[in-house]
């Protein structure tokens, strides 16, 4: 008996390993190179596995039978292959993917090169595609949530009354920052004001930062960094899309893009209108969003005059009233225990124009932007008013030498004017700066490991000379799965009295800039950082990179006070501001899931005035974990957790540490797509560690804000993509 049933164990046993089957896919590039973390998936069904790191991807225990196995990677064209068992058993199959459309949405703009994001020794961070697309769920009014949750930057909230961000970047504060419109610098100097908060993402092909010292290509400002807003151009496919967002805190945002190309005529229309009601949350009487209305209009024509050659016009609008203050007062009913609100109303309107001549050997651009802007600011028994005037003319020159081998030529000239409507002072606060420069970079393949990037720009201002800002970035690929990059530049800033500091006093009592005593600021900067990626137990996709940084800010913008009196005025510091720290960000990915774990450490110094103390309100650690869940299209899951350790206030007292949660869910049908996003779930707001408000509240006193004032939000809402992706 007992020899029976081993017997038939063993008989049945053999039948099961018969129809156990196993292969492996060999996945490279049409050049041979092999591609790591490549998806192998066997269609319909949710079995698959990644390619390890030398490109392999293993299947084991298949039954008998005819399978079709799905192949993709990023950048590349998806390709099907079908085989059968056990025909096609313990087989080594080579897969050889080509180049799709894809890798289009990777080539970096700012760098004004068709080279990709791989082979540019400038680190540079793009935000596309999906990710972009789910921040614009969480908040579709402004660019603040896209940009906080990345490593490294820092969004503080300058302003209780009027939600006012300054966007940080490294630890530095938001006007050494250049924030470009597809290469337009449209958001300097007074023009800076309610930025980040008037700028809506739904038209962004993809977001595109540079952190250091950049000033080569774009001139002074790029102190910090550069972020460069890619806009969404026609296609032959047309693309219309519309989208509802309505958050728990009474604010409604509607966006509206349409683009398309007519053979030699194309034309993109972006509109959008945000409205929201005064919200107190923490119930203190004050409002901790403001009111607001705003709108947005950004129509783009485009001729195509020849195969080679193509002309865009664009006009851009934005309209903003928001005010904030005691709620009583926002509800009409002032009294005098009632009396404070501070209200904007800002108009900015600006034009772009573009001639691109393009052929296999050069590119030649020539552009222009005009913009204006204009801010009123009224807090009782005072009101601050002011237009700016700006323009940005360039030429440009592109030549490839050889494919491994790119220039960049240009001249420009930047012209700023600010023009105060002096109401209650006549203290002459105006300015204008009138600068010309030139500039020249080359991109250069030494071998198939080394690719270096050097630059050179000379700008001359009227008023405070010359600036010669040379650049040298290196990349090094020391394979596949191994690159690192080394780069430094020079930076500067022109003087104005649009600072932080200024704002937080509504530009009260501030006397005018001595031209004969300021100088200004000036930068170096360094970067160091090291990209790795490989397969981790044949099924697990991990990278990372990390990074160290430099940059000393010499000559900085300090406000004083004079003396015992009610005024302010600026100067140079007598030290440097020395900001130094490493990014180290993480990702794995298995199947649908990835997760992200990203940490910094930001040691920004003052190094003056005897102070050698960590810069106010700038953290020096922070922290966050995203982990989503991306089902093609069908779902988006995504839970985040972010850090933020403690700082200090201006007075130097020590703020606490805080944790925050976010919970996404967006569920995608064919054309529409429905979420819903819990941010801040956890409650955690400034009101929970001290008042945001400080008696007497009819002459209130505002803390300086360190915490998020808004506390949970959630918001739901829909996008409804009529035709196109």
């Amino acid at each position: 008996m007992k020899f029976l049933v081993f017997t038939i164990l063993f008989l049945f046993s053999s039948v099961l390993l018969q129809a156990q089957n196993s292969v492996s896919f060999s996945i490279q590039e049409e050049s041979g190179e092999v591609l790591v973390g490549a998806n192998v998936v066997i269609k319909g069904s949710s079995i698959g596995t990644i390619s390890n790191a030398v490109g392999l991807a293993y299947f084991q225990g298949l039954q008998d039978g005819k399978y079709v196995f799905v192949i993709s990677f990023v950048g590349f064209e998806e390709k099907e292959h079908v085989l059968t068992f056990p025909k096609d058993d313990n087989k080594t199959i080579v897969i050889a993917l080509q180049e799709g459309e894809e890798i289009e949405e990777i080539v970096i703009s700012t760098t004004r090169s068709s080279r990709t994001i791989e082979t540019i020794p400038t680190r540079i961070e793009a935000i596309t595609g999906e990710e972009l697309g789910e921040k614009a769920a969480m908040n579709s009014s402004n660019l603040g949530m896209l940009l906080r949750e990345t490593t490294g930057v820092q969004m503080q909230q300058t302003s209780l009354s009027s939600g006012n961000l300054n966007l940080k970047i490294q630890g530095l504060d938001g006007r050494y920052t250049q924030i470009l419109r597809d290469g337009f610098p449209l958001y300097g100097g007074f023009a800076g004001g309610l930025s980040i908060m008037q700028i809506p993402p739904l038209d962004l092909k993809q977001v595109e930062l540079i952190k250091g010292s950049n000033s080569t290509l774009y001139g002074g400002g790029a102190i910090a960094g550069i972020v460069n807003l890619v806009s969404i151009v026609p296609e032959d496919d047309p693309e219309l899309s519309f989208m509802i967002n309505q958050t728990s805190a009474l604010g409604t945002t509607g966006n509206i893009f349409y683009a398309q190309k007519y053979g030699k005529f194309g034309v993109s229309v972006y509109g959008s209108a945000y409205n929201q009601v005064e919200y107190n949350p923490d119930n203190d009487g004050f409002s901790n969003i403001p009111k607001t209305r705003s709108y947005t209009l950004n129509p783009r024509v485009f001729f195509y005059l020849d195969s080679d050659t193509e002309l865009n016009f664009g006009l851009s609008t934005t309209l903003d009233h928001r005010v904030g203050g005691d709620m009583e007062v926002l509800k009409g009913n002032s009294d005098s225990d009632h009396v404070f609100s501070e209200e904007n109303n800002s108009e900015r309107y600006s034009t772009q124009f573009s001639l691109i001549k393009k052929t296999d050997n050069f590119t030649l651009n020539l552009r222009n932007s005009l913009s204006s802007f204009h801010r009123e600011l009224l807090i009782p028994n005072y009101t601050f008013e002011g237009n700016q005037l700006a323009s940005f003319s360039e030429v440009q020159f592109s030549s490839v030498t050889n494919k491994s081998s790119d220039w960049q030529f240009g001249a420009n000239h930047y012209y700023e004017e600010f023009t105060e409507t002096r109401i209650q002072t006549n203290v002459k606060r105006d300015y204008s700066y009138n600068t010309i420069g030139a500039f020249v970079q080359n991109t250069s393949d030494l071998n198939a490991n080394f690719t270096i990037e050097s630059g050179f720009r000379a700008d001359y201002d009227f008023t405070y000379g010359s600036f010669f800002l040379p650049r040298l970035s290196l990349l090094y690929k020391v394979n596949e799965q191994l690159s690192t990059r080394i780069g430094g530049a020079l930076g500067y800033k022109l003087p104005t009295m649009f600072t932080e500091d200024a704002e937080r006093l509504y530009f009260r009592n501030i006397v005018p800039l001595n031209r004969d005593e300021i100088n200004a600021e000036t930068s170096t900067g360094a970067n160091f950082d090291v990209n790795y990626k490989t397969v981790l137990f044949d099924k697990l996709s991990f990278s990372i990179n990390q990074l160290f940084y430099l940059t000393e800010l010499d000559k900085a913008l300090v406000l004083r006070q004079n003396g015992g009196l009610d005024e302010f005025y600026y100067e140079n510091a007598d030290g440097v501001i020395l900001s130094s720290g490493f990014e180290t960000n993480l990702k794995f990915t298995y199947n649908n899931y990835k997760l992200f774990i990203n940490y910094a450490f930001v040691n920004t110094m003052l190094k003056y005035d005897n102070i050698n103390n960590q810069k106010p309100l700038t953290p020096k650690n922070n922290a966050g974990l995203v982990l989503m869940y991306d089902e093609e299209e069908k779902w988006s899951i995504g839970y985040e957790l972010y850090y933020t350790g403690w700082q200090y206030d201006e007075l130097y007292d020590r703020k606490s540490d805080y944790w925050m949660m976010g919970f996404m869910v967006m569920r995608h049908f064919e054309n529409v797509s429905i979420f819903i996003n819990f941010e801040n779930f956890t409650n955690t707001t400034q009101t929970n560690f001290e008042p945001l408000v400080l008696p007497p509240f009819n002459k209130p006193t505002f803390s300086s804000i360190w915490v998020p004032s808004d506390g949970f939000v959630f918001n739901a809402g829909f996008k409804w993509n009529f035709f196109g992706k």
